[in-house]
């Protein structure tokens, strides 16, 4: 898969420059008997440990789908970033100790020019490498590898503050590098914080993008005889395999021949276009005549509710004497159970002679 290819040669590049950078900065601090420099080569190594588990996990995530994982291991992505936030948070913890260490302690250094200039170098190093890192993540949807770049650029944020720090002592003989370093290890965390929490909302399941759930549906009312599209649930399964369902609403008087070839053609149009494998229920309409004047009156009472965003489903069972909806009722509602048994009541009033049979959906897309 070239998206994984991609994914594993970005990693190894990582890699190779952060090995790299771990020699040349762990040298110059012996050298200069600068800890900080070495601190920050050793930060160098969790983004070599990041790299690898960003290849581990793409390759367990590649893995295809089994009888205990139907929907593959995708979501094996989520866990790697996860790990790498981890890793970024760890990285600041170390950087704010030894930070404290340095001003409760502070040390002798001696920076050369040449030293001066090998961190300067490893700081540009570490921008292109980060940038690069993070927009080959966004490119093909890796969130474990868009963590490794934002945990590069946090190291270059970090390099510099050693190099601000080095060139403070060099001129003015002035030891900065304890405070500047706090500051930096504020950022890091911060940015660790923020990169494990989009990683475990992903392994949670978050709503569904709402460019993406305007799309869909904007397709499914395409279709003549579709009058509506609600109840759309999307779910992930890893960057690029997203299972969802949906009800439309038909004319009731559709034949089981007329609804079978309609969902084949919704199913294959919408794997075609968003590679989403959908599920379609049908909702039947039948809300023309006296059974609008039902509707209508519905829709006065639900309107007296801001809790309430939507009704939709409706249908009357003549026959039987049975009337069907589903509420849509806002998150922030407390009680969404006295809201509904409300609306019952209220219709009931009205139209004494039906069994009311209503369903609360929850505000899962726009």
């Amino acid at each position: 898969m070239e998206r994984n290819k991609i994914i594993f040669k970005t990693s190894i590049i990582g890699i190779i420059v952060n090995i790299f950078l771990v020699i040349f900065k762990i040298c110059v601090g012996i050298f200069s008997k600068s800890i900080s420099i070495i601190l920050d080569g050793v930060n160098n190594l969790t983004d070599v440990l990041s790299s690898v588990v960003t290849i581990v996990g793409t390759k367990l995530a590649g893995k295809a789908p089994d009888k205990e994982h139907p929907y593959g291991h995708g979501r094996i992505e989520y866990f790697s970033s996860v790990i790498v936030s981890v890793i970024i948070l760890l990285a600041g913890i170390m950087a704010f100790k030894e930070s404290i260490d340095k001003i409760i302690n502070p040390l002798d250094t001696d920076y050369s020019l040449i030293s001066l200039l090998i961190i300067s170098v490893a700081v540009v190093t570490k921008i292109i490498l980060g940038t690069y890192v993070k927009n080959k993540g966004i490119k093909v949807n890796s969130q474990s590898l868009v963590a490794s770049g934002k945990d590069a650029l946090m190291d270059s944020v970090l390099s510099f503050s050693t190099l601000l720090g080095a060139l403070i002592k060099y001129i003015w003989n002035i030891g900065l590098e304890g405070y500047i370093g706090i500051l930096i290890s504020f950022v890091i965390v911060k940015t660790a914080i923020e990169v494990m929490k989009q990683s475990v909302n992903s392994i949670l399941g978050v709503r569904v993008d709402s460019e993406l759930a305007h799309k869909l549906k904007k397709r499914l009312v395409e279709f003549d005889e579709v009058e509506g599209a609600y109840d759309l649930n999307i779910h992930n399964y890893g960057p690029f395999n997203l299972v969802a369902s949906v009800h439309v609403q038909v004319r009731n008087d559709m034949t089981a021949e007329e609804i079978h070839i309609l969902t084949r053609k919704i199913s294959y149009k919408i794997y075609k276009e968003f590679g989403i494998s959908l599920t379609i229920g049908i909702y039947a309409s039948n809300d023309k005549g006296e059974y609008g004047q039902i509707k209508n009156d519905l829709l006065k009472i639900t309107n007296d509710y801001n809790e309430i965003l939507q009704f939709h489903g409706f249908f009357v069972d003549k026959k039987n004497s049975n009337i069907y909806f589903d509420l849509i009722i806002g998150f922030e509602c407390e009680n969404p159970k006295q809201i509904r048994d409300e609306v019952i009541e209220r219709i009931k009033k009205l139209y004494p002679e039906y069994n009311y049979y209503v369903i609360i959906d929850l505000d899962i897309t726009d």
